[in-house]
Formats: C-alpha cells, sequence, structure tokens
C-alpha cells in the first residue's frame, strides 16, 4: 500500500534550484533513510509531503486515510502543561478510545447479542491493536524513564531546555504511532542508551517511517532504504548504511564518471567497515557462543552465571596502558579530580593522563559530566578537589555554541582578519576558497556573513577555522551535531591524521568507534571508567552483564519457586563472611595489579623475553582463575548481605 506518490516534483528557492523533475515512493512498512549535503532539500522534501511546503511543479499523493507524526525541530506545547500532561494531551484519541471500548463491553456483558454494539467493539479494538495502546500507562512509564523524563514530569515542559523538549515531544510521538512517522535528526540530544531504546521500539512497533539521520549506526540499524538527494533528484539505495556503501561504489564504477575523491571516500568508509563493524561481530561470536552455553548449564549450576559477570566486566574495565606509551609528550597530568555541583557528584577522585597524539572519547549519559571534564581542564570551571598539571601546551577548542565566531563577519574576514584572501593550512598556503571547498563551501559564500549561515553550516565554519591554527591539543564538544554525513567524513580525516591530543565528547558511536584509542566512560555517579576497547565493544558487554543479571533474577525466581528451601535461613553474616568482606577487597586488589603487570608484560617484548613467555601466560592464567573464584566468593557475600538488610 502506497502512502506517497510524488511525480516530476520540481522546486526552487529564489534562484537556487532544490528539485528537478524528483520521484520519490513510500510504501507502508519501509523505513526510509534521507542523506545528502547540508542545504540539498532534505528537510524541504519532509516539509513537502507534510504540506507545510508546496511544489512548483508536479503531483504529490498522500493517503488520505493515514495519520502523519512529525518531531518538529522547536516543539509547541499546551501553556502550562506539565511534561507528562504535554505527552498524555497527544494520546487522547487511543484513551477515548480505550474509555470507549470499556463502555462498550459493559453495554455488551447486558446485550451479548447487539451486532452494532460488537462490530464498533471489533473496530475500536483493531485500532488499539495497530497502536499497540493495550498498556499504554506502563508504555508512557517507561518511555519516560528511558528518554529521562520521569524525574521532570510534573515540571513545567515550558521550562525545559531545547533538546529535552525535543525529548518529550519524540516520547509522545513514538507512543501515539501515527501511520507515518518522520522525524529530522531525532537523535541529536540523545544520549547512546536513548538511542537503543528508540531502535528498539522502531523496530518492534514495526513503524512506517522517514527520517533524516547523521548516524550512521542508527541508519544501518533501522533503514530497509537509504535515499541519497544527488544532482536536485533522489537515487534510491536498499538496506542500511551499509549497503548503501557497497551500492554507491558499485555504481559509480558502472557510470564510469570522475568521481575519485568519493570513490577513495566510499574505499576507504568499506575498509574501516570490514575490519571494524564486521571483525568486532565476528570477535563477539565466541563471546555469545559461551553466554548461550552458559544459560543451558546455568540450569545446574546458576553460580556460573556469576563467574561469566566476573570475566565481563573484567573485560569491560580493561588494563590501562600509560606506562607503555610513556615516552610520549605529557599534555594533562589529572589527580584526584572531584567536582559537584548543587549536590550532585559528577566527577569522583578521577586520576589519569593524557599524552601526545592520545584520541580519547569521552562518553556517557546525559548530565553525566562530560562537558564539564572539558571545562576543567580549558581552565573555564574550578574543581572542588584534586590537580590537573598542564603541560606547555596551545589548546583548540570547538564548543556547540560555536564562540569563536563573529557574527557580523563574513567568510574571508573569519578567516584572513588581517586582509589578504590566502590562508596558511598545515604549512601550505592557500587560497581561501581552495581552502573552504574543501568543507563544502561555494565560492559565492566567500562575502556571506556568519550570521545568514545555517546551524550545520556555521558548525563547517567552526571545524575549518580550527585546522588553520596550530595547536598541541583539540577539545571538541559534539562536534558532528548539525553536520551531515559527508562533512563528518571529511571532519573524520583531520582528526585522524591531527598529531596533536584529541579529547571529544560525543554520542555518535559510528564516529567514537572510528576516532578513539580510549575512551573516558562516566557512569553518572561520578566514576569514571577507562577502556581501550571500541565504544560498541563496549556497549555490547554493558548490555549482556544486564542480561546475565535478568536471566539470574528469573533463575533465582524459579528455583525459589520449584525448589523451596527447607534449611534454616540464615538471618545474619557469619563470621567467615564477615572475615572474607574485610579481606577480600585488598586481596582482590593486589590481584588486579599482579594481573595488570603481567598483561604490560605480555605487550612488551623485553620483558616476556626476559621472564619466558610460556611463564608469564602461566602465571597470568594461575592468577586469573584466582580472581574468578575470589570474586565469586565476594560477589555472593554481597549478595547476602543485601538481602539480609533489606528484610
Amino acid at each position: 500500500m502506497a502512502f506517497v506518490d510524488m511525480y516530476d516534483i520540481k522546486k526552487k528557492y529564489d534562484v537556487k534550484q532544490i528539485f528537478d523533475s524528483l520521484e520519490f515512493h513510500l510504501q507502508e512498512g519501509e523505513r526510509v533513510a534521507i542523506i545528502g549535503q547540508n542545504g540539498c532539500g532534505k528537510s524541504t522534501l519532509l516539509k513537502l509531503i507534510t504540506g507545510i511546503e508546496e511544489p512548483d511543479d508536479g503531483k504529490i499523493i498522500i493517503d488520505s486515510s493515514i495519520e502523519i507524526g512529525m518531531l518538529s525541530q522547536t516543539p509547541k506545547f499546551k501553556e502550562g502543561a506539565t511534561v507528562k500532561e504535554a505527552i498524555e494531551s497527544e494520546l487522547g484519541d487511543i484513551k477515548r478510545a480505550q474509555e470507549r471500548y470499556q463502555e462498550l463491553s459493559l453495554l455488551m456483558s447486558n446485550d451479548s447479542n447487539n451486532s452494532a454494539i460488537l462490530k464498533e467493539q471489533e473496530e475500536i479494538a483493531t485500532y488499539l491493536d495497530q497502536h499497540n495502546a493495550w498498556d499504554l500507562s506502563s508504555k508512557i512509564e517507561r518511555a519516560m524513564q528511558e528518554f529521562k523524563l520521569k524525574e521532570y514530569e510534573n515540571r513545567l515542559v515550558v521550562t525545559l531546555s531545547g533538546g529535552e523538549q525535543r525529548r518529550v515531544a519524540l516520547a509522545s510521538l513514538i507512543l501515539k504511532k501515527p501511520d507515518l512517522l518522520i522525524l529530522d535528526e531525532p537523535t541529536n540530544h540523545l544520549d547512546v542508551y536513548m538511542v537503543e531504546y528508540l531502535e528498539e521500539i522502531l523496530l518492534k512497533e514495526n513503524f512506517t517511517l522517514l527520517l533524516i539521520s547523521h548516524d550512521r549506526y542508527f541508519i544501518d540499524k533501522i533503514a530497509t532504504r537509504v535515499v541519497e538527494v544527488e544532482d536536485f533528484k533522489l537515487v534510491n539505495y536498499k538496506g542500511g548504511y551499509a549497503s548503501y556503501l557497497v551500492q554507491k561504489e558499485q555504481r559509480i564504477n558502472s557510470l564510469e564518471k570522475e568521481y575519485s575523491n568519493l570513490l577513495k571516500f566510499l574505499k576507504r568508509e568499506e575498509e574501516w567497515l570490514a575490519k571494524g563493524v564486521r571483525a568486532r561481530e565476528t570477535r563477539n561470536q565466541g563471546r555469545k557462543r559461551r553466554v548461550f552455553e552458559l544459560r543451558e548449564q546455568a540450569q545446574k549450576n546458576p553460580t556460573l552465571i556469576r563467574k561469566m559477570k566476573v570475566e565481563l566486566e573484567r573485560e569491560k574495565k580493561s588494563w590501562r596502558g600509560d606506562k607503555i606509551v610513556a615516552k610520549k609528550k605529557m599534555l594533562f597530568d589529572i589527580e584526584n579530580l572531584t567536582f559537584f555541583i548543587a549536590n550532585k557528584l559528577l566527577i569522583k577522585e578521577f586520576t589519569t593522563r593524557i599524552l601526545q597524539r592520545d584520541k580519547i572519547a569521552i562518553v556517557g549519559p546525559n548530565g553525566s559530566g562530560k562537558s564539564t571534564l572539558l571545562k576543567i581542564m580549558l581552565g573555564r570551571l574550578k574543581a572542588n578537589s584534586g590537580v590537573i598539571k598542564k603541560g606547555d601546551l596551545s589548546i583548540g577548542y570547538f564548543d556547540q555554541h560555536r564562540e569563536m565566531l563573529k557574527e557580523d563577519a563574513t567568510l574571508i574576514e573569519t578567516f584572513c582578519p588581517d586582509g589578504g584572501d590566502r590562508v596558511l593550512v598545515e604549512g601550505k598556503n592557500m587560497h581561501v576558497y581552495g581552502y573552504l571547498k574543501n568543507f563544502l563551501f561555494p565560492k559565492e559564500y566567500l562575502d556571506k556573513k556568519i550570521f545568514q549561515l545555517s546551524g550545520g553550516e556555521k558548525n563547517r565554519v567552526a571545524l575549518a577555522l580550527l585546522f588553520t591554527k596550530k595547536y598541541d591539543c583539540l577539545i571538541l564538544d559534539e562536534p558532528t551535531n548539525d553536520l551531515d554525513i559527508q562533512t563528518i567524513n571529511i571532519l573524520e580525516d583531520k582528526l585522524l591524521s591531527f598529531e596533536g591530543a584529541l579529547l571529544f565528547v560525543s554520542h555518535d558511536r559510528y564516529f567514537v568507534d572510528k576516532l578513539a584509542q580510549k575512551l573516558f566512560i562516566f557512569k553518572g555517579n561520578g566514576d569514571i571508567e577507562i577502556s581501550y576497547q571500541t565504544y560498541s565493544e563496549y556497549l555490547d558487554i554493558e548490555k549482556e552483564i544486564l542480561d546475565l543479571e535478568v536471566y539470574e533474577k528469573e533463575l533465582n525466581r524459579q528455583s525459589r519457586d520449584i525448589e523451596p528451601k527447607k534449611v534454616k535461613k540464615q538471618t545474619k553474616l557469619s563470621y567467615n563472611d564477615k572475615r572474607d568482606l574485610e579481606l577480600l577487597p585488598p586481596k582482590i586488589e593486589e590481584l588486579e595489579a599482579k594481573i595488570e603487570e603481567l598483561n604490560n608484560c605480555l605487550a612488551n617484548p623485553e620483558c616476556y623475553n626476559e621472564i619466558g613467555l610460556v611463564e608469564v601466560s602461566s602465571k597470568l592464567a594461575k592468577l586469573e582463575e584466582e580472581y574468578a573464584q575470589l570474586s565469586e566468593r565476594y560477589l555472593d557475600i554481597l549478595e547476602l548481605q543485601e538481602e539480609l538488610e533489606g528484610e
């Protein structure tokens, strides 16, 4: 069933051509991602479909029976509404249908042969089925929890930030479940956990979806078709982002045009995808196989789950590698850094070193303190305690407010404040236009003032300006927001070749996986983990640990239901329990230090050649076995203590 048909669409803004003879068709059940350069017409396409804009010529046919819901960049809410009221007000039709269904059920109990009542009840039941709305209250609660809106449920929605208001609007839309859902950059202002929930809902509820996004992992997981705006028309590619890359390269080869730069980009992207994402999936097969085997064994021996959790926690946290790269120039030495504000602890006793050529991604939930750490390092905020020793270094900073730009300056004035039209980039003297065209700016933009540019264009200017200066360290806060995929790829190339240190905050998993050698993971309680895995690997392990915890609870529940214990219930910790509770933590820490030392030795040929590779590996295996046993015992005591305290 076709929801949308567009034939021979033409659209101009003044003299700028947007679409010429454009064709587009959207079938029920499709999830279509629209990609292309900023300014190419992606948002215009959505506005044409929703009737906000009219085409200059051509024909648009929208199925009149369908309900269309669109996530606005600047959502509007009923005056005086709280967060919960704003969400519920969008679900009025569903609530009324639920109430009417209950009324009809009562009528049917008194008049079960009334065909008119039965027919109406069946129609409403079909409507509630389509919107999966039988248990709406619990779905509202979960959406507020997942989008971190529960704590604001009684606050006026107008008092929230722009990003929080968009989350309210998004929660309302996915709960309302229109026949066609249209989303413009839905993952902006969402952390990775919110994005995972959004992915889960969109797939589980079988939405028909039309979306614009620069989040390549999101597109790859969600899209059944990718549509690229190119030369005022649309080009269709089956599947997600990975399939798009393969098909695009095949198409360019078949056209035999001079797309050499684009072809290089596509080959680089595919090569990275092949060795990055697919390799990660291959590596995970062994771990996932172990999990499935464990689930079967756990029916007989539930303690195996705890052992697996300990192993996964060790794998997740990884070892610290500062000693191995100690010859690099030290830029920041951070010791016992602590920061809290309004009784909320954001950073707790954080210690690390940041060295020359480190590429570090700072990740974690919204509001956990990521940008705060950057501002402390820049000297814009003062820590409550701890020390930051800074080397003799120059820092380039990019933030979401683009504070380095002057709104009333033209592009050429921004890059050549002392006059002329030349700029020095990485030791090369270049014409400003020659440089800016690398960032997708046409020549006529040189005399445009900054305030005339869109948000994405301003970001491109700010990033281009950053690379005209020589820095020892770049600090970037959400650099990919408002950028199109093509510009993000340009940015990735620049950052991969940057020889200084790079620290960046980002929720873009693809961007983080491609650039980061190390992760600072904010847990939301002041703790910061350091990991040397890709972010996707870390998130996979984290999810597996949560799945194991859920499975363990289910096994324990089944065990209690099926085999009630007749032994006398323990009411307090035994002498041995108390002794182990006190003595085990230092022993476990000592084992962790020894394991870390041996891991470092295995990474250093001089070390393992001196001691012997077999001996080092043998010692490591024994220590890891002892660590697993002691950790399992310690976890048992902690669980018992929690149970006793809860009674």
